[in-house]
């Protein structure tokens, strides 16, 4: 935030940005100093996402910022592409068996969105489409689930209370949202978020 608001003089600034150029390897010389970053040509795949070409450029450079990168955790219990940071799925159906067809190729009821479905790609438009596709399909499905043991919403916040899991509502959501509008008036801007999972946890139960 200083950086932001700080006086930024009559000096020139130049801002180059080059795309589809992939960081592979940070060059350094005997002493360890920075001297230079290898970047690997990529192109689109025809999914949305890039794949490298073999073609590496070096670039002269004093000094390198590591300010890119989002990779998914796997969970033990879900396929995983470790390559992609992904879980296996179609339109948010997770995969069990990709050699499969019908039901047999899906696992029960288990489904993925957002990143952890296609990788940190697009804006909050593809967010709220690509949600929507998952939806569709669990909507969809939803007559093939096995019935609840304990069908009151209610039993639900009784379970996260039992293992001790920290939860919100959606009047907390409210709670944080206004909390975060606050802190961005001063600054005249919209919003500044909460980014810890603990203070938004904070904010959200009051």
């Amino acid at each position: 935030e200083q950086w932001a608001i700080r006086d930024q003089g009559n000096r020139p600034h130049k801002l180059f940005l080059h795309f589809f150029e992939s960081p592979a390897e940070v060059l350094g010389d005997e002493n360890g100093k920075v001297v230079g970053l290898r970047t690997e040509r990529t192109q689109l795949d025809g999914t949305g996402n890039v794949k490298g070409t073999g073609v590496f450029k070096d670039w002269d450079v004093q000094a390198v910022y590591r300010a890119v990168g989002y990779l998914s955790q796997n969970i033990n219990q879900l396929p995983f592409d470790d390559q992609a940071g992904t879980v296996p799925n179609e339109a948010g159906r997770v995969i069990a068996d990709e050699n499969a067809d019908g039901p047999a190729r899906y696992m029960p009821a288990t489904y993925v969105t957002g990143w952890i479905k296609r990788g940190p790609v697009g804006l909050i438009g593809h967010t709220k489409g690509d949600a929507n596709e998952t939806i569709a399909c669990l909507l969809a499905d939803r007559e093939t689930f096995d019935g609840a043991t304990h069908p009151d919403p209610a039993s639900v916040l009784g379970f996260l209370r039992s293992k001790d899991v920290p939860y919100t509502t959606w009047e907390g959501w409210y709670r944080l949202d206004s909390y975060e509008r606050a802190l961005g008036e001063p600054e005249g801007r919209e919003r500044v978020k909460v980014v810890e999972r603990e203070d938004m946890l904070r904010v959200s139960l009051g």
